[in-house]
């Protein structure tokens, strides 16, 4: 029986090359959604000017990043739209790895953008959210309902909503190392969870932590949103390796309270192509994009060496096959999935 599957690339070449749009050089870490017949991709652009640091600090100088969007019809050529949201000084100093879902609450369907929000100097990264509104071929922010969610002091990322199978609202982030969940009754109280809320949470991390990096990595992180399948939620998410690597890798989880199911014990997709392994920061593949084709394949965009978009698609039915075959062979000699080692999910 099979036991490992792979992803296979669309393009030998990239999708989205780094400097194919005015004013931007890398343009990566994209999340897509499929509406009005086209594919919306919203990807981190990073102005031109920066420059690498000679010295101690961080990697890049100058470095700062908006959110642009790019469409297409077949999900292979795509097209310059728009800057959706810019970094602007004195505020958010660089908006990073856009994911954009669609979420149902309150009996009404919201499309949200959630992003890396970084400060200005001095303060941890943390998960920025905002509304969007489809107007006329196209995407634009509320541009009132930006919210920061957090637990306060943190460094926090790689934030995905979704719903759950009776309703509730969840949030996937990452509090290095581990993925954690958090569970709210619906959007309301996610975007303005009652006081005490978080700090409750974070003292009790370990109740909400639901995947933890494999022996030999250092971090996981959620990619796109999950997607809901008669098995349950298919999580596509990143691991860094020890060596600083990055390899996308795909979990299964409970519909009905985020917990871990099953995990392939192999990546589907790693660095492996000269744009993969060459770049800004090498050898990365980040998964950040899935929608469901009609083929039966999922379609993945990635972000390559933190320099361009790539393209693949692994077949739904073959994944949950070996995942599910990963699930009932972990049953069988009594192992569990490799989760966090402090114990598992715990829903508020």
């Amino acid at each position: 029986m099979q036991t490992t599957i792979t992803a296979r690339r669309l393009s030998p070449t990239p999708i989205v090359t780094a400097g194919s749009v005015e004013g931007y050089g890398p343009i990566f870490n994209a999340s897509l959604i499929h509406h009005d017949g086209r594919f919306h991709l919203f990807a981190r652009g990073v102005r031109d000017g920066y420059r690498r640091n000679p010295g101690p600090g961080p990697r890049f100088l100058d470095y700062v990043s908006d959110v642009l969007v790019l469409t297409s019809e077949d999900g292979l050529r795509y097209e310059y739209q728009q800057v959706l949201m810019a970094a602007s000084a004195g505020g958010v100093h660089s908006v990073e790895d856009p994911r954009v879902q669609v979420v149902e609450s309150r009996g009404a369907e919201h499309v949200l953008m959630t992003y890396t929000d970084l400060p200005e100097s001095g303060h941890p990264w943390r998960i920025g959210v905002h509304r969007l509104i489809y107007d006329r071929g196209r995407f634009r922010l509320n541009e009132n309902s930006g919210r920061v969610l957090y637990p306060a002091g943190h460094p926090d990322k790689n934030g995905v909503i979704f719903n759950l199978t009776d309703g509730r609202v969840a949030l996937i982030h990452r509090i290095h190392p581990d993925i954690q969940v958090a569970v709210f009754d619906d959007l309301e109280a996610l975007l303005d969870p009652p006081p005490g809320y978080w700090e409750a949470y974070v003292r009790h991390l370990e109740r909400h932590s639901i995947l933890s990096p494999a022996p030999g990595a250092q971090a996981v992180g959620a990619g796109p949103p999950p997607i809901p399948t008669a098995a349950g939620l298919l999580l596509f998410f990143h691991e860094r390796m020890a060596d600083g690597s990055y390899t996308a890798n795909v979990a299964l989880l409970d519909p009905t309270t985020a917990r871990l199911i099953a995990r392939l014990p192999h990546p589907i997709l790693a660095p492996e192509l000269e744009w993969e392994r060459l770049g800004d920061v090498d050898n990365v593949v980040f998964v950040q994009g899935a929608v469901r084709l009609p083929t039966g394949d999922i379609y993945l965009t990635y972000g390559a060496a933190d320099r361009c978009v790539g393209a693949a698609v692994v077949d739904e039915e073959e994944l949950l096959r070996v995942l599910l075959a990963e699930r009932d062979s972990s049953v069988g000699t009594g192992a569990r999935p490799r989760t966090s080692p402090r114990g598992s999910c715990g829903m508020p």
